[in-house]
């Protein structure tokens, strides 16, 4: 139990406490916001948000490593950010929603690009 006294109001910490996070929601969070923290990641977001790609373009395009391209998918699909579509031998991948695409632009908009 914390001793200090708090300079809140009741209903302040009320509100605070009704609306926080519960644990299980911090942590799925955590884990999403994991999707914009890396450099690679966010230019393969940034190129799947205009166009559905294969790892070959994706590569190509963006002048990544072809293993680094697929670690980063293999990553972004086990966080649900992408999702595959399989062309005969080409797998094809794209953002899995939009969303995405937006909360990358509100942190460009943020910055104030």
């Amino acid at each position: 139990m914390n001793n200090n006294v708090l300079l809140l109001d009741k209903r302040t910490q009320t509100l605070i406490t009704d609306f926080l996070p519960n644990d299980e929601v911090l942590n799925d969070l955590v884990g999403f916001f994991t999707i914009f923290s890396d450099y690679t990641r966010l230019k393969m977001i940034s190129a799947l948000a205009i166009s559905e790609m294969c790892v070959n373009d994706i590569s190509a395009v963006l002048y990544i490593n072809q293993t680094t391209v697929s670690h980063q998918l293999r990553l972004l699909k086990n966080l649900g950010a992408v999702k595959s579509r399989r062309q005969g031998k080409v797998v094809f991948y794209s953002l899995r929603d939009e969303l995405l695409s937006d909360v990358l632009l509100k942190g460009v908009e943020f910055l104030g690009f």
